[in-house]
């Protein structure tokens, strides 16, 4: 199935719940987000936030093997 963007979500309810996991990761390492545009963050800010979420998805992943 082709797609116009590679983010879209499936499920559009879906697109809170990540927002808010998304301010979540960036207050636990110390990034300012805000709602809306985010283009002023350095890459080296993007990227901790997206490394912090990937590190709480594995978490939860390996606490729901046990």
């Amino acid at each position: 199935m082709a797609s116009n963007s590679s983010n879209r979500l499936v499920n559009p309810s879906a697109r809170e719940a990540m927002d808010k996991f998304k301010m979540e990761a960036a207050s636990e390492v110390g990034v300012n987000l805000k709602n809306g545009y985010n283009g002023d963050l350095t890459s080296r800010q993007a990227g901790s936030v997206g490394g912090q979420m990937v590190k709480k998805m594995i978490e939860s992943y390996e606490n729901g093997m046990k």
